[in-house]
């Protein structure tokens, strides 16, 4: 696996899966053990979801342009 010049690497997707890491929900971090060697862990996610995901799953075609941009806003529909 390459680093960029950034210092990023790709996560690969059976890893993602496996660990349940979802893009612009989840964050890592690294953590060393007491031999020195480094481990990627899954953060604790934050209990909300965002707006956009929500918004997604709650989404119709048959939606007006209003309706949508409150959803995109966090009003979801009862």
């Amino acid at each position: 696996m390459r680093v960029t010049s950034k210092g990023q690497v790709s996560i690969p997707l059976e890893v993602r899966e496996d660990m349940g890491i979802h893009p612009a929900e989840t964050d890592v971090e690294f953590v060393k053990d007491t031999s020195g060697r480094w481990y990627l862990k899954k953060s604790r996610t934050k209990t909300s979801t965002s707006r956009f995901r929500v918004a997604h799953r709650a989404g119709t075609q048959l939606m007006k342009t209003n309706d949508i941009m409150k959803l995109t806003r966090g009003h979801v529909p009862e």
